[in-house]
């Protein structure tokens, strides 16, 4: 059966379920035993089967920075944005600077330094009168030896290296390479002009170390100076296709007996012996002859005419190998 009220609680008339007013003391119910208090001692099965909370990881907190660090920072992300930009510029004004002088060479080739070799254009009506010797200038170069242009600087139609054997010595050409490509022709420029005025081409093809054989070009009958100081060894026939066509000679450089120097494409001069002494730029050892009936000269791609040359080389003196 229900609880009844208490007298209190009556003659109060303060509702059971409300707590007494005073200080301290138990709060008043009114309950059923068959129905309230069966629930209230029913089992919490919900917090039974409810799993326990599993354990996690946080971050740790950021300490709070000191006053004045993210001004700091934020000047220090300035800086560097700046000299990031300060490269990119940098970098963009090489690139510029490099094509305008890439530009420039294209646009004015090697300037207005008098050029030996390396003439595209139709021989001058000087070149088909007589010259005399050179002036002595030097257009290769073998250890201490230095080799002299053996034709007249206004004769030259265009200079040339290729590959003429493996008994061939190279030669260090003297000047800038005409034929270079646009990076080639950039650093010859950066690293600033010898001053000789000499071009030349290298030219495809051959055995052999690839400035072994010097061509000099120059029209037919043109005269040939000696291109060393030294001694005539030997004067020989040059056989081309079981013909002969032309002379060889051989040279023994003054100071340098370990080479010889060679020179073919020559008629030889009749006062030229064996045992002659010879100085270079001023002794004549022959003239120019034309061989394009029987051989195809490389020098025609960069001249208007065949091709016609003198041609050069150096052996060591043990050899004596033929071009």
């Amino acid at each position: 059966m229900a609880w009844a009220m208490r007298p209190y609680d009556q003659e109060r008339e303060i509702p059971a379920n409300r707590r007494v007013g005073r200080a301290r003391g138990p709060y008043e119910w009114d309950w059923s035993l068959e129905v309230d208090g069966a629930l209230a001692l029913a089992p919490d099965f919900d917090s039974e089967l409810k799993e326990p909370p599993a354990s996690v990881s946080v971050p740790p907190m950021a300490w709070p920075e000191a006053p004045g660090l993210a001004a700091r920072a934020a000047v220090r992300e300035r800086e560097r944005a700046r000299a990031r930009r300060a490269r990119r510029i940098a970098a963009l004004a090489v690139l510029v600077s490099l094509a305008a002088v890439v530009l420039f060479l294209s646009a004015f080739g090697a300037g207005d330094t008098p050029i030996v070799g390396g003439t595209t254009g139709p021989a001058p009506s000087q070149r088909l009168l007589p010259s005399g010797p050179p002036q002595p200038q030097i257009v290769a170069i073998r250890d201490t030896l230095r080799i002299q242009l053996p034709v007249n600087q206004a004769r030259v139609t265009v200079i040339g290296y290729h590959a003429s054997g493996t008994s061939a010595l190279a030669l260090e050409p003297v000047g800038s390479q005409a034929n270079a490509g646009v990076f080639g022709r950039l650093v010859q420029r950066l690293l600033g002009n010898d001053g000789s005025g000499v071009r030349y081409y290298l030219l495809a093809g051959g055995l052999g170390p690839q400035t072994g054989g010097l061509d000099v070009g120059a029209p037919v009958d043109t005269d040939v100076y000696a291109p060393v100081d030294g001694t005539v060894i030997a004067i020989s026939d040059r056989i081309v296709n079981g013909r002969a066509y032309g002379k060889r000679l051989d040279l023994q450089p003054s100071g340098n007996p370990g080479v010889v120097v060679s020179l073919v494409n020559i008629e030889i001069d009749p006062a030229l012996t064996v045992g002659s002494s010879v100085v270079a730029a001023r002794t004549k050892i022959g003239r120019v002859i034309d061989l394009s009936s029987v051989e195809r000269a490389g020098l025609a791609r960069y001249t208007n005419d065949v091709g016609q040359h003198v041609h050069l080389e150096l052996h060591p003196a043990a050899s004596l190998a033929s071009p």
